[in-house]
């Protein structure tokens, strides 16, 4: 890993099935209830929220996640993140993954990645 990217990538020890990441990103997309991929301490009236797009693409030995929605819960996209490295080292299966989303239970999730690489780069009203 690179000490120059420490404070802007988040480093992965192990591989990664990126095809079963994929697939599983795309179970994201659609207007569904978030509320397994919420934090404690968000405050919302409402974890229903729309995902446009959710593309996982490798440039080199990076993965690069970009993630548009029409508005995320409170570490919903770490948490995202976090679950989609999960499938990716086939610690969860894609045949519980939809299951994991319908739940609405933050303990099924994976972990919530590291903040380091998050980047917001737009808003669009």
């Amino acid at each position: 890993r690179s000490p120059l990217e420490r404070f802007h990538s988040f480093y992965f020890p192990h591989p990664l099935n990126l095809s079963k990441m994929k697939r599983a990103a795309r179970t994201f997309v659609g207007r569904h209830d978030f509320r397994t991929f919420e934090a404690s301490g968000g405050r919302r009236k409402s974890a229903v929220r729309t995902v446009h797009q959710l593309e996982v693409k490798r440039e080199g030995k990076i993965i690069r996640f970009t993630i548009e929605g029409n508005g995320f819960l409170y570490k919903m996209v770490r948490n995202m993140v976090g679950t989609l490295i999960l499938v990716g080292s086939g610690k969860i299966r894609m045949s519980n993954f939809k299951k994991i989303l319908q739940s609405k239970n933050r303990e099924l999730a994976g972990p919530t990645a590291p903040s380091q690489g998050l980047t917001l780069k737009r808003v669009v009203y």
